[in-house]
């Protein structure tokens, strides 16, 4: 018996819809939080990451990627949006673009409405860590179709135990805790089980490709992890910096503003032990992204899927007096990035300068998603096909600000607030391959020049010396040049309106 022709023809519809679901390449986007480039792949010579080396291994691993903001919340905002913090009007922590850009399409969002299953689990927008662990945190509902927000022993149970430059005070704070307690038993550990079970439900269900996001809590402070990684880096072996007081003589003052009074207490002894359970914390993470990358293995899943694996900033370990976050030196705005899987070479580096800014074109262009027209990154498919002669744009660019508050108007020549006397400094710092070179509040608050070739950890300034005029000029022409398009069409940064209102758009607004 025939079918009708009508029915037939919806048969074969509906089959070439499910093939084409098939064929798209997953995402599995797994993010750790205040992760600097402390990894085996990147060549630390301490930190044990045996999974993101494996992940390395098959997939190309940016050598001087960067965030475009060093804080958390300004970071995730413009990686998710594909909008420099400028043009997201997000500067600090605690805000969401939906309350300056609200009709802005988010990175996830674009791939849940092009039949993706976007799923978040733990922290991709800002959160207050550790507080906020177990909530939605500063999330975007119109980004997801599931979230999951586990919290384990480490949120729940811990607390009284962990030591603290600042008895009782974490998110913030240099904050440490050799936990009696299993992986499985800690937020990260629940959420790598988390994620092998939405993992078996897209291996089961593959009607439609999946964007799942893995928001890792770890090393964010407090350095929470089992007391079995901790022995991995026996505390007396751990590395101090030295020489501070001579390197940063020729530094200026806004590039060290990020130091906190606190920082002062740390002795010798107490550095070791931070930086002990920093790097503990960091192979915690690594073994969770092991479970996770694992599943994907067991379950088919490998072959056809994108793995994206980065941190939101960098972070300090005493390098030039200072610790976490907020400066623009390489410690912290640099980032570790590695992509995986269909359109990227495997086991190939690339040196071009990159930025967390181009995630968003790059993995719409690999997954043939379409995407707001007003992006500001590049997209990076040409260089994961060819990292060792495409170049992208040459450039990435990062900013801090100084003083003042979040949001506002200018062009990084700040303004004084109501009931602040000091004005916004805004620094802004082009990396190329070879070179760092920073301006603060256009010059007139100081600049740097670092040559990378000759001296990796940014210790001498070069910035106004002769024999680097030339080179300085072509950086300073370069530099200004990439600011100007950070900001939207009016060049004002988007206000939070009064009352810090929020709008949350329906998955179908224009």
């Amino acid at each position: 018996m025939r079918l009708p022709t009508f029915f037939a023809a919806a048969i074969v519809i509906v089959a070439a819809q499910l093939n084409a679901a098939s064929m798209r390449p997953n995402i599995l986007f797994m993010m750790a939080d205040d992760l600097n480039n402390s990894l085996g792949c990147y060549g630390h010579p301490l930190v044990k990451t045996p999974n993101l080396d494996k992940l390395a291994a098959r997939g190309v691993r940016f050598q001087n990627a960067a965030c475009q903001y060093p804080l958390c919340g300004p970071s995730r905002n413009s990686m998710l949006t594909g909008l420099y913090p400028n043009s997201t009007g997000i500067l600090s922590n605690s805000q969401l673009f939906r309350q300056t850009i609200p009709n802005h399409v988010s990175l996830p969002q674009a791939f849940r409405r092009d039949g993706y299953f976007a799923a978040r689990i733990g922290k991709l927008y800002h959160y207050g860590v550790p507080n906020s662990i177990g909530t939605n945190g500063h999330d975007d509902p119109a980004s997801w179709e599931m979230e999951l927000n586990p919290a384990g022993c480490d949120r729940l149970v811990e607390h009284p135990d962990i030591f603290s430059l600042v008895p009782g005070s974490f998110g913030g704070t240099l904050s440490w805790y050799a936990s009696p307690r299993p992986d499985e038993q800690h937020t990260d550990g629940l959420q790598a089980h988390d994620a092998e079970w939405v993992l078996e439900r897209c291996a089961k269900e593959k009607d439609r490709p999946f964007f799942l996001a893995l928001g890792f809590f770890r090393p964010h402070t407090p350095y929470v992890s089992p007391e079995k990684w901790f022995k991995g880096y026996p505390e007396a072996e751990m590395p101090v910096v030295q020489g501070v007081e001579e390197d940063i003589k020729d530094v200026p003052a806004p590039a060290l503003a990020s130091h906190k009074k606190e920082h002062e207490k740390l002795t010798d002894d107490l550095r070791r032990q931070a930086v002990q359970a920093y790097f503990s914390s960091i192979s915690f993470m690594d073994a969770q992204a092991g479970k996770v990358l694992d599943a994907l293995d067991r379950l088919g899943l490998t072959d056809n899927t994108i793995v994206v694996f980065t941190s939101d900033h960098g972070y300090h370990l005493g390098e030039h007096g200072l610790w976490q976050k907020m400066s623009i030196f390489e410690e912290s705005a640099r980032v570790p990035l590695i992509i995986a899987g269909p359109g990227a070479a495997k086991g190939a580096v690339s040196t071009a300068p990159v930025g967390l800014i181009d995630l968003y074109p790059t993995l719409a262009e690999l997954c043939s998603v379409k995407a707001p027209a007003n992006l500001q990154g590049q997209s990076l498919a040409p260089i994961l096909k060819d990292p060792a002669t495409a170049k992208g744009r040459g450039w990435v660019l990062s900013e801090v600000v100084r003083g003042g508050g979040g949001g506002g108007k200018g062009k990084g020549k700040g303004k004084k607030a109501d009931a602040a006397p000091a004005p916004r400094i805004f620094g802004y710092s082009l990396r190329t391959e070879r070179w760092r070179y920073t301006e603060w509040d256009e010059g007139k608050a100081g600049k740097e020049l670092y040559d990378h070739q000759n001296d990796p950890k940014e210790i001498t300034n070069l910035a106004d010396k002769p024999e680097h005029a030339d080179a300085q000029a072509k950086l300073a022409e370069q530099l200004h040049a990439a600011i100007q398009p950070t900001f939207p069409p009016d060049g004002k940064i988007p206000e939070i309106p009064a009352g810090n209102t929020m709008y949350m758009p329906l998955l179908v607004d224009p």
